[in-house]
């Protein structure tokens, strides 16, 4: 399949770790409610309806990238890390939150489970939603397409939506261990699947969230959550040179997991990692060493401050990131997704200052 080359390359060069001429920028949920364009689109079309029609998945990703053109360096496909649980046969409803009707409550529930998952069946609008939008975006910036971690995927189908506690997730890992394990794998190589598609279908990285990754301790992240992020890592890669397709960079967001940013640059296998913004530049960039790239980081309610608080605070970002040098492996981002109450001229004031105080040579 050809598509139009590419014309701005900047945040694949980042991804692989090298030197930039300033930032890449993108921001998490850029294709949102906080955008009128997709409110107007939303209002006749349920949320899911939209993630299944190629075509509005298709106009909704495109949104922020016609609206910020020149100022945006990616596009991320619209989707939901929810549409895995689908695909393995449960119901999710979107009202606004996610709920499912019909969430697992003891491990033998698991046989409710689709066995043997046909990942292009069941997920193949996604892939025909990425391959409209690369087409569409003409070559203007790089695609992202993305999917839940493990460890988020199961708390969600345990604990049938968000939560504050995590009790009912929690019980599984720590009362039925080998079975949570089990279940982590078995969402994992549903992940891995859908990831190789995505890049078939014409995504240009890859990006794993683990939404929840900051709420395990050290060492029940690295005993639950890490083998299933590894299993991913490792299946997508083997997979694409078995296909003999090039290996996209991938990257992995373990919100909140600050704390274990030196194994996860080690050990999990991705290019890069994502950072929230409790933790400082410098720092994370001590505990990974020059072994990823990093993405980040500042807090997205700083975008509801004003122009001077989002000025001073990104130059200050761009300061920690560069450390007196030019942007190397470094993707500039907010530390979570931008939120709907956010006024849209606000976030094009972040891009600005972006670009700005991230040059190489600039004063940050």
């Amino acid at each position: 399949m050809a598509f139009p080359p590419l014309k701005n390359d900047l945040l694949l060069r980042a991804a692989r770790g090298e030197e930039t001429e300033r930032a890449p920028v993108w921001v998490m949920r850029q294709a949102g409610r906080y955008l009128p364009e997709f409110q107007a689109v939303r209002a006749h079309h349920s949320f899911f309806e939209i993630c299944r029609t190629p075509a509005l998945a298709k106009e909704l990703t495109l949104q922020p990238i016609r609206r910020y053109s020149g100022l945006i360096d990616a596009a991320i496909i619209f989707s939901d890390i929810l549409v895995v649980p689908q695909a393995l046969g449960m119901e999710v409803q979107m009202n606004p939150g996610p709920h499912f009707p019909d969430p697992l409550v003891v491990p033998a529930d698991v046989e409710k489970l689709t066995k043997n998952v046909d990942v292009d069946k069941e997920l193949g609008y996604v892939y025909e939603a990425i391959t409209q939008t690369r087409q569409a975006l003409d070559g203007e910036v790089p695609l992202i397409g993305f999917c839940g971690a493990p460890w988020t995927l199961f708390s969600y189908m345990i604990e049938g939506g968000g939560t504050k506690t995590f009790q009912k997730c929690k019980t599984w890992l720590f009362k039925y261990p080998e079975e949570s394990k089990e279940l982590l794998n078995r969402i994992a190589d549903v992940c891995v699947d859908f990831l190789v598609g995505q890049v078939k279908a014409g995504a240009q990285l890859l990006q794993v969230f683990d939404s929840w990754a900051g709420e395990l301790s050290p060492h029940h992240f690295e005993e639950f959550s890490l083998p299933s992020l590894q299993r991913i890592s490792s299946g997508v890669r083997t997979k694409l040179a078995a296909a003999n397709i090039p290996v996209v960079p991938m990257t992995l967001f373990p919100k909140g997991a600050n704390t274990q940013l030196t194994a996860l640059a080690q050990h999990a296998g991705y290019d890069v990692i994502g950072i929230d913004w409790c933790i400082e530049p410098a720092d994370a960039r001590a505990a990974v060493g020059d072994k990823v790239a990093l993405q980040g980081n500042m807090d997205p309610n700083l975008l509801y401050g004003g122009r001077a608080a989002i000025e001073s605070e990104v130059k200050r970002m761009c300061e920690g990131f560069k450390g007196g040098k030019a942007p190397k492996a470094w993707i500039a981002n907010l530390g979570h997704g931008i939120t709907p109450g956010v006024d849209p001229d606000d976030l094009r004031w972040f891009f600005e200052c972006v670009h700005k105080y991230s040059a190489a040579g600039s004063t940050a």
